[in-house]
């Protein structure tokens, strides 16, 4: 076989492409994954380091090939190969994260991500030192060519990068631009590989792949919903579905919905009874309003956290005087929950789509209630759990203001709890933070919802503790922990205090989160 000189301008586009693809790949893996693993510390950690492995074993293994087989069939075929392994990319991403892998979160994030990205990573690393062993066959002035080529695939990458970020995830979803970037190079492998002695035999051998690819779309490349999933949407931020739960429960009588955010419920609307409170939190939330306010009150509230906006809601429609504002991330969920959820644009709750903290930190507004409904246990925004923060929160509060944070971890076991209580503590005082479970056996449960309520003036929580006890035993929603339960747990505790400069939430949530998904064994 004889190695025809290639043409630069087709070196300097493969170049571009290969790059461009490679690192479109790398952005939406974190959104991939964030369904099955969380977004998380280990997760972009992982991503980062298995594609940069894969790259680098790829261009050590891309010499030695370029220098045995100086062809540039070879380059057809790689870039060929790398097209099929994406496209594959949904297929293995399903078989990956059905396995039960008993090991600790942080080498199970490792190993799937490592399973489903390093190969694609590998082959696509090939590609750069083959172009430029075939381009330093044909022509002189190495140096410049090689700057060249190195400078294109760096403008490729970012390209790749900004592409997908700002438009292609919440223009086609992240499956749509696997099978994108698997026919770009499939594509450009056929047409400027060299693998074919005319455009007719590549264009007859591009129906093989069309033919398998229509066949198989509906099984890799559209996302498997239930039957009870009636929307989907992937956002900037979020995998967005709404589920019909009435359907679930069999239950005619009550129009009840979920939102889920990538693999978390984190709503239930009821959307014909806007006072309804499935979750038992909510419940804790009602309470505390009932015995601070009265339904005539005048107060506002700001809620750090939108979703299903399902307590602004029941605030609007119990207390007509209250002004309720709302931060909630992604403007996508918001326009989700006027539209499907019963949010009517005629509300008079404010909404503001940007960062929770970017909002604290700019407010001149003071509220008499702040919620913090932005932690779970699948991912925790470590920048919203800080000291620094919490400052931010008492200045916005009036100076008899509360705010309540919903906090879901294992009272024995769990770090992030006893963590961003001593957060709170330091910020706002010893005596002015408290805690509040779903349930009188708060010790001895596993993974729970606790309620974290911080007072910025004097409060009196005997007082709240009598109002729950007039209602009877087993009828309440909240429970107190004891102040020498509460003082005793924070200060045995190995829990850091949270600061911009370390805040390791990651480690903290990490042992619950294996836990409740079973991902170690127990």
């Amino acid at each position: 076989m004889t190695n025809t000189p290639m043409n630069l301008a087709h070196a300097y586009f493969i170049t571009f492409i290969a790059s461009f693809c490679l690192l479109m790949v790398e952005m939406i893996a974190g959104r991939i994954l964030a369904p099955h693993v969380g977004v998380s510390l280990y997760t972009w950690t992982s991503i980062i380091g298995v594609v940069l492995a894969g790259i680098s074993a790829g261009a050590y293994a891309g010499g030695r090939l370029a220098d045995r087989f100086p062809y540039q069939r070879t380059l057809g075929v790689l870039l060929l190969v790398a097209g099929i392994t994406i496209l594959f990319v949904p297929t293995v991403l399903n078989h990956a994260v059905a396995q039960e892998i008993n090991t600790a979160l942080m080498w199970r994030v490792l190993i799937v991500t490592t399973v489903i990205f390093f190969v694609p990573s590998f082959i696509m690393g090939m590609i750069s030192p083959v172009v430029i062993r075939l381009v330093l066959d044909s022509v002189q002035g190495t140096g410049g060519i090689v700057g060249r080529i190195y400078a294109i695939s760096t403008v490729g990458s970012l390209c790749g990068t900004f592409v997908t970020g700002f438009v292609l995830i919440s223009l086609i979803g992240t499956r749509h631009i696997l099978l994108l970037i698997g026919v770009v190079l499939i594509l450009v492998a056929v047409f400027l590989g060299d693998l074919f002695r005319s455009r007719r035999n590549a264009v007859a051998f591009l129906v093989v792949p069309t033919i398998v690819l229509v066949a198989s779309y509906d099984i890799a490349f559209k996302p498997k919903l239930r039957d009870d999933i009636y929307f989907f949407k992937e956002s900037d931020y979020f995998t967005i579905k709404l589920v019909d739960i009435s359907r679930v429960r069999d239950d005619s009588s009550r129009r009840l919905h979920a939102m889920v955010l990538d693999n978390l419920v984190h709503s239930f609307v009821d959307l014909d009874n806007p006072k309804h409170l499935e979750y038992r939190y909510e419940q804790l939330y009602a309470e505390v309003f009932r015995w601070k306010f009265p339904q005539d009150a005048h107060f506002s509230s700001l809620t750090v956290g939108g979703g299903g906006y399902t307590f602004p809601r029941y605030m609007e429609a119990v207390y007509p005087h209250a002004e309720i504002d709302v931060v909630e991330l992604d403007p996508e969920v918001t326009r989700v929950t006027h539209t499907y959820l019963g949010l009517p644009l005629s509300t008079k709750i404010r909404s503001y789509n940007m960062d929770g903290r970017w909002y604290v930190k700019n407010s001149v507004t003071q509220y008499d209630v702040v919620f913090m409904d932005v932690f779970n246990d699948l991912s925790v925004p470590s920048h919203l759990a800080t000291y620094e923060f919490a400052l931010e929160l008492k200045r916005i509060m009036k100076p008899n203001g509360i705010l309540l944070a919903n906090i879901i971890d294992h009272f024995q076991k769990g770090l992030f709890l006893p963590a961003y209580l001593k957060t709170l503590k330091a910020a706002f005082g010893e005596d002015h933070v408290h805690l509040l479970s779903i349930s009188p056996a708060f010790d001895e449960i596993r993974t729970a919802t606790f309620i974290i309520l911080v007072s910025n003036g004097p409060i009196d929580i005997g007082l709240f503790e009598e109002f729950i006890n007039r209602k009877g035993k087993g009828k309440a929603a909240a429970f107190v922990v004891p102040e020498d339960v509460l003082r005793k747990y924070v200060t045995s505790r190995s829990a850091p205090l949270l600061t911009d400069d370390y805040v390791p939430i990651d480690n903290l949530v990490a042992p619950v989160f294996e836990e409740r998904f079973g991902y170690k064994k127990r």
